[in-house]
């Protein structure tokens, strides 16, 4: 019994096809992909409060649960905000205030990759980030902490 229904190819048309789609998504596919991720960061932007100025800002992600959600991370003269992008499950703005952390600490991701921050609050949540330049990064959270 013959399921199915439809011709087979030659192995020369399926070896064309397979040439063609293969080289689609290794060249093609990523710079879409990156020019669409590039439009995405340029236009996020947090909710901020009335007199709150953002200082630092820069690509980053979050881990939220097993998702590393991607967006921005901004520091402002008065709190730690991550804005994620709309490409991600979960979506929406994180506030931290300075005060509520007490600690800012290296960690790798995935315990390999030495490009993850994790700031530790007061009341024991944890919040992983990954991030470029973190020597950087650490430095400007702990002249935050300092004042």
């Amino acid at each position: 019994m013959l399921i199915c229904t439809s011709e087979f190819y030659d192995w020369k048309s399926l070896l064309f096809q397979g040439f063609f789609f293969g080289l689609f998504m290794a060249l093609v596919y990523p710079l879409i992909f990156r020019k669409m991720a590039e439009k995405a960061g340029k236009i996020i932007s947090p909710d901020l409060e009335p007199g709150e100025i953002i200082e630092t800002e820069e690509s980053a992600n979050l881990f939220r649960g097993a998702e590393a959600v991607g967006g921005k991370l901004f520091l402002t003269n008065e709190r730690v905000i991550f804005k994620s992008h709309k490409f991600n499950i979960n979506t929406g703005q994180s506030d931290i205030s300075y005060n509520l952390i007490s600690e800012v600490s290296p960690r790798k991701t995935g315990m390999l990759v030495g490009n993850g921050l994790r700031l530790t609050l007061v009341d024991g949540r944890e919040y992983d980030f990954v991030i470029s330049n973190r020597e950087t990064w650490m430095e400007k959270f702990q002249e935050k902490l300092a004042r």
